[in-house]
């Protein structure tokens, strides 16, 4: 059976088309509780969301679903992904429900869920909703139905998990860091981390007002927070996205650390307190530069398929507990169960903190390898790869760029577009490498 609404991250799409739409909502809180209830006992839900206001809408379907198929919610508002994952770790929930769509604009939004342990859910879990939704609706009758309440400390609790992340012997005094929240789920937390474990915080992108969220602040525009730090003559910006789940990292100078950087330094970071890092993993995007310079340290480095949850699922099957993506997905899993921005950026200032060196210092070893990405829009039905033309000239591309460089052909998954990107050491080589073998897909 194929997933007709799950994608890659859940459920998304845009307010009032399908699936985001009040009715599915209410059909999928029901799917979702007759799943659960097959396990036996009396389900318990917990829901956040972030600062859309399409969430109200969908967190009223959703608890209306739940409680018509007699499952029991608890309702935090607004909170970061991450916080809803730890939540529903900590209170023992049998499943985390986050209403967001993360870094899409406010028109959009989704649904992604959570296991007991914090943890995002296989494909077969998504695959048996998907089977319940197709069945006709089994109402509870009244002395059954489900209950709901509102947690009124699930952003202090959330708070003091990050702080604890965070090492007790160190601390943040004398920094001065803008933190930048997307107006988005953090817009009440971030602020408050960083300002209690001491730092000097200037806030920007933290007013929401149900419309603004990613809207010219957050981890996918971080030219604010970059104008930012350098108008308040900060040491640090911290930028995160409308879940929180996402980090970009800026610089007194205004330099500008994507995930692939901080990966190193996290890893770095581990080996310096002596610890053992047996490896990391990336993604097919993750620039060679850093698999060069963790290879470098002794650690092994892996390439998942894009997506935070296929990082996770690595990193699982191999016992380890540090990967992520350029985007910023970032996961250290003796940390938390899935990634968590606020939680990367504590990692990355507590080595600062505990080396004396910045993060341009620690960051020499690893000098990223230009990309060219070109995407070429494919004709229907065109069979990209059984050409033979292409399949030439990446073997031979791939051979001359041998230690020095990789070619990444890849088809999206949402346009019908090959995503043709090189990556070399050198800006002109990778530029006329693109180019070859984009002449070779339209030969």
């Amino acid at each position: 059976m194929s997933r007709k609404f799950f994608g890659t991250d859940g459920i998304r799409g845009t307010v009032g088309q399908s699936p985001i739409t009040p009715d599915f909502m209410l059909r999928l809180g029901h799917a979702v509780g007759q799943v659960l209830r097959k396990k036996g006992g009396r389900p318990s839900v917990l829901i956040g969301k972030d600062t859309r206001i399409s969430g109200y809408m969908i967190e009223s379907a959703l608890e209306a679903g739940f409680a018509s198929a007699g499952v029991d919610v608890l309702l935090t508002g607004p909170l970061p992904t991450p916080g809803v994952a730890y939540l529903t770790r900590a209170l023992r929930q049998d499943l985390g429900v986050v209403i967001s769509a993360s870094h899409n604009p406010f028109a959009d939004n989704g649904i992604k869920f959570f296991s007991a342990r914090g943890e995002k859910l296989p494909d077969a879990w998504e695959l048996a909703v998907e089977a319940a939704l197709e069945d006709a609706p089994s109402w509870i009758d009244s002395a059954n139905l489900g209950r709901a309440r509102r947690i009124a400390d699930a952003r202090g609790r959330y708070i003091e998990f990050c702080k604890n992340s965070f090492g007790s012997d160190l601390t943040l005094k004398g920094l001065k860091i803008v933190v930048d929240a997307a107006n988005g789920a953090a817009y009440h937390v971030a602020p408050d981390v960083f300002h209690e474990l001491g730092a000097e915080v200037i806030s920007i992108g933290c007013s929401p007002d149900g419309f603004n969220i990613n809207a010219g602040f957050g981890a996918t525009s971080p030219a604010a927070l970059v104008a930012a730090v350098r108008e308040h003559g900060a040491h640090y910006g911290v930028a995160l996205d409308g879940d929180a789940d996402r980090l970009q990292l800026v610089d007194a100078q205004g330099r500008l650390y994507n995930g692939d950087e901080l990966l190193y330094v996290m890893v770095a970071d581990r080996l310096g307190q002596g610890l053992r890092v047996p490896g990391a993993v990336g993604t097919l995007m993750t620039n060679m530069a850093v698999e060069l310079a963790l290879k470098a340290l002794d650690v092994e480095f892996v390439r998942a398929k894009v997506g935070d949850r296929y990082v996770l699922e690595e990193l699982n099957a191999r016992g380890w507990e540090l990967g992520g993506e350029g985007s910023g997905h970032l996961l250290a899993l003796d940390k938390h169960t899935t990634g968590d921005g606020i939680v990367s950026a504590l990692l990355i200032l507590q080595s600062i903190s505990r080396t004396g060196r910045s993060l341009a210092e620690q960051l020499e070893p690893v000098q990223l390898f230009p990309q060219t990405m070109i995407n070429v829009r494919l004709q229907a039905g065109q069979d990209w790869k059984s050409n033979p033309r292409l399949a030439q000239e990446q073997a031979e591309v791939t051979a001359e760029l041998t230690g020095r460089g990789r070619v990444l052909i890849r088809a999206s998954g949402t346009e019908p577009l090959l995503r043709v990107m090189v990556e070399a050491s050198d800006a002109a080589v990778a530029k006329q490498c693109a180019e070859r073998l984009v002449r070779a897909v339209n030969a």
